[in-house]
């Protein structure tokens, strides 16, 4: 009798184990699924594998060797170029996308992570500027010293230089006065007046694409193309980049706008606006830049 009552005993026992032994597992399983982006041993974001990368990439490819085709008249260059840029713009939504949920749902983007954006920020709008300081070192370099074939002035011989009283001024006015109100959104999140940070940047959502329009204008009616001498392939590239930035920051600042809107930033906690009013000030400098030396001391 005493055989049987222990055999019971350890019996009960194991299955009570397991029991438990289940319960915890399942837990474990459970906790892992539902908090484990939340309940970490440190502050860093380790990233899960992810395919953007790749496909902007293959994007930037097609876009690009696609305008080299298209520029050199073979068929089917401008659908691979058109092609790449719908690319391009499908993973920004989807990898900005994940990026804000990441941000704003899953917890992920601790003071840590933030300080790291910010210095990844800064070394890309470092990057832009040595992009653009290329495009003002090739515009010096055939101003400075012209050379006989365009005839050894500049603006090169029967090239009409654009009025700098013209669209150009009354872009830089926009385009600086995007700036102001950019910054008062920018201070309107800090002291949390969302009321006042929407105004100030549909103010400069309707002053960036008031700039663009008018830049449309200005290429429409411009006297020279980009073929025409080594002016008019500086003129275009400088500008024609900086008009692609101002579109990339433009969509920066719309989506900015709705996630103020959706109550995604704090006033401690709003470093995806942050980044796109840094990239718009740098959008202002070099327009100043190109406004001073390619259309005022370039076209005298």
């Amino acid at each position: 009798m005493n055989i049987l009552n222990n055999l019971l005993k350890n019996f009960k026992f194991v299955n009570y184990k397991r029991e438990v032994s289940t319960i915890v597992n399942n837990y474990s399983v459970l906790k892992n699924e539902q908090f484990k982006y939340l309940k970490t041993r440190h502050s860093w974001h380790l990233v899960d594998p992810s395919p953007w990368p790749l496909v902007a990439s293959l994007g930037a490819f097609f876009m690009t060797s696609g305008g080299v085709l298209y520029m050199h008249n073979f068929s089917g260059g401008g659908r691979l170029l058109i092609t790449g840029f719908c690319i391009i713009l499908y993973v920004m939504y989807i990898w900005w996308r994940d990026i804000i949920r990441e941000a704003t749902f899953e917890e992920q983007h601790t003071f840590s992570v933030q300080r790291g954006l910010r210095l990844g920020m800064i070394l890309f709008i470092v990057s832009e500027i040595m992009f653009f300081f290329a495009f003002f070192w090739a515009f010096f370099h055939s101003s400075l010293s012209p050379a006989f074939n365009i005839g050894g002035v500049w603006p090169p011989v029967a090239i009409e230089a654009i009025q700098t009283s013209g669209i150009p001024l009354t872009n830089t006015f926009f385009l600086l006065s995007s700036g102001a109100t950019v910054t008062w959104a920018h201070h309107a999140i800090i002291v949390r007046a969302k009321k006042q940070a929407i105004i100030g940047l549909i103010l400069t959502v309707i002053l960036a694409t008031i700039f663009t329009g008018f830049q449309g204008i200005e290429y429409f009616d411009a006297p020279f193309t980009i073929t025409d001498s080594v002016f008019g392939s500086c003129f275009y590239m400088a500008t024609g980049f900086h008009g692609f930035h101002v579109f990339v920051g433009t969509i920066s600042l719309i989506v900015s706008l709705i996630r103020i809107v959706f109550n995604h930033f704090t006033s401690t906690h709003h470093f995806g606006f942050e980044s796109a009013a840094w990239y718009w000030h740098f959008v202002d400098v070099v327009w100043l830049f190109l406004f001073v030396t390619v259309y005022w001391w370039g076209g005298l």
